[in-house]
């Protein structure tokens, strides 16, 4: 009886969970479109949303305005509206709405000051409509009180030179149960490989599963570790020239399939569909550790329970494989996959120093760290020290990173591959394929 009220317990949470949603770069979920969900401000008698007037401020938000974070975007709105007499008009248009919405309003010449979105979508998909931001930040304080390697990301995104403001950081890291490391005896975490083989051994030697992996993230996982041997530059080339047969991914396959041979990896990760390991296994206890991004507690809190104590760690440097492999570029644990969401403004706005006040009202002090307790996320603002209890283990990782991977370490880089990979490295982690098998396959697949 206790089992069966157990399992209808979890598959309640699992349920209430899967409606939240995932920020995965690669479009997962798929959010409603909300075109229609403008907030009151821009609607008119009617519910339908106006035009805005020459003089009001027009923020097109990424968030729906039920969000944690467009809840905080619009009381930093009005906050500043009021603190400086100017209109604001703020559009929470979802993802879906501003990624296929943006682009063709900004090319018709819709009145659009400022907007919201991915690091790398701003900076890569929308980068010809953005404003330089440099002169603005002169008289800002942004070198001292933003992240500095978030700042240098988006100098870097855009070619250069600042184009956007970071706010809600995040990383892509290892996530693990405390409890559990406690138990096996763990009393550090792992910065090496084969450190990190040694933690796994001592948690399976405790009985317990040490890792499990959703296919959501799959690509993740074979990102990090090409990325670890040979940079995000060669995991690019290898992915979109279908260099497939190049050493590196053979040693990538064999130290994963060692990893399968050892049983490191759940029974359930070839049949896992996102977000069945997250839920079942990480957040309940019946495995120990997760790559993952820094939303995953926030995600799974309700499952997980309040006396769930996180730990989080970088994925491990592949040191020893530097003078194994011909023209090696590897990585240590310094360069993460890191990122953040950024505000922007576009070119064309006749109200570019409003907008950046806004944008510096959302992102700094007050309304920054309300953003992050209330989406239990992490602070943009350096000053604002004190990070939600759930997040603040990523805190030591996002510190010591200084070189930015992107989404999936440039694996998803061709998009007609990504469905293979995904599928064939599924089969490596789960031991029904070997590492030539799988190098063979996407030699395959890619040709």
């Amino acid at each position: 009886m206790k089992k069966k009220v157990l399992s209808m317990f979890l598959c309640a949470a699992m349920v209430g969970t899967m409606l939240v949603g995932c920020q995965v770069a690669s479009d997962k979920d798929a959010e409603s479109n909300t075109d229609a969900a403008a907030t009151e401000k821009a609607a008119d008698e009617g519910g339908e949303e106006t035009a805005a007037s020459g003089d009001t401020l027009v923020y097109w938000s990424m968030w729906e305005s039920t969000e944690p974070q467009g809840k905080v975007i619009q009381e930093a709105a009005d906050a500043y509206a009021e603190e400086s007499g100017v209109k604001v008009q703020v559009e929470f248009k979802g993802r879906t709405g501003i990624r296929e919405g943006l682009e063709p309003a900004l090319a018709a010449g819709q009145k659009i000051d400022m907007f919201d979105e991915d690091i790398d979508r701003v900076n890569g998909v929308w980068g010809d409509y953005l404003l330089d931001l440099e002169e603005l930040v002169k008289g800002s304080d942004y070198e001292t009180t933003a992240n500095a390697g978030l700042m240098s990301a988006c100098r870097d995104a855009a070619g250069g030179t600042l184009k956007s403001i970071p706010y809600q950081p995040n990383v892509f890291a290892f996530f693990y149960n405390q409890d559990l490391f406690d138990q096996a005896g763990i009393e550090a975490v792992p910065a090496t490989w084969a450190e990190f083989k040694d933690v796994c051994q001592k948690l399976k030697d405790a009985g317990i599963t040490p890792m499990t992996m959703d296919d959501a993230y799959a690509t993740c996982v074979i990102g990090y570790h090409l990325g670890r041997l040979v940079g995000e530059a060669g995991v690019k080339e290898i992915v979109t020239e279908g260099k497939w047969d190049d050493p590196a991914v053979l040693k990538m396959a064999q130290d994963i399939e060692e990893l399968a041979s050892a049983g490191y990896y759940s029974e359930l990760v070839g049949s896992n569909v996102w977000p069945a390991g997250q839920n079942s296994e990480l957040a309940t206890g019946a495995a120990a550790m997760y790559l993952n991004g820094s939303w995953l507690p926030n995600e799974v809190k309700d499952i997980a329970g309040e006396d769930f104590k996180w730990g989080c760690f970088p994925y491990p440097a592949l040191d020893e494989c530097e003078s194994n492999l011909e023209n090696a570029s590897a990585t240590g644990t310094e360069a993460n996959n890191f990122g953040a969401q950024v505000l922007a403004i576009n070119k064309d706005s006749q109200m570019a120093e409003e907008a950046f006040g806004l944008i510096e009202k959302i992102t700094k002090g007050e309304y920054d760290k309300k953003l992050a307790d209330e989406s239990i996320g992490i602070p943009s603002d350096t000053n604002n020290t004190e990070w939600p209890a759930l997040v603040s283990c990523a805190k030591p990782v996002i510190e010591q990173s200084t070189t930015r991977f992107t989404w999936a370490v440039g694996v998803e880089s061709n998009e007609d591959i990504t469905p293979a990979i995904k599928e064939n490295f599924i089969k490596l982690m789960a031991g029904t394929s070997t590492a030539q098998e799988f190098v063979d396959a996407m030699v395959a697949a890619s040709k």
